[in-house]
């Protein structure tokens, strides 16, 4: 199983709406609340660098151990988010972002997904 990083800025797109502009993110995440300018990581770029071993110091474990802690149920996404937390991946209020956290247990789940056969 191979990873390629895809860690991508965020991009915005400027649209005239008649009186106003409207920017629209791209390839972020955008908290709605209290702020409409605070973008971080995508899920997945969470669970990669988890992977990756980013997390070590949060006390995440990397690769097969991290899939296998997952799986077995020692670890949750919840987790994850909140050892990106800790490391400045992530805001705090993303904790609450049940999506996110949703989003981030995906990713997770595919990681472990070894069924490649065509």
């Amino acid at each position: 199983m191979a990873f390629i990083p895809k860690i991508a800025g965020a991009q915005t797109v400027n649209t005239n709406n008649g009186g106003g502009q409207i920017n629209t993110n791209i390839n972020s995440n955008t908290l709605r609340k209290n702020s409409t300018d605070t973008k971080y990581l995508q899920p997945f770029n969470i669970a990669f660098l988890a992977y990756q071993g980013y997390l070590k110091d949060q006390g995440i474990p990397s690769g097969d151990t991290l899939l296998f802690k997952y799986q077995t149920g020692y670890l949750t996404a919840k987790d994850v988010v909140q050892a990106a937390i800790r490391a400045n991946k992530l805001p705090a209020q993303v904790l609450n972002d049940r999506s996110y956290v949703n989003a981030v247990e995906l990713q997770m789940t595919s990681f472990g997904d070894t069924n490649d056969s065509q």
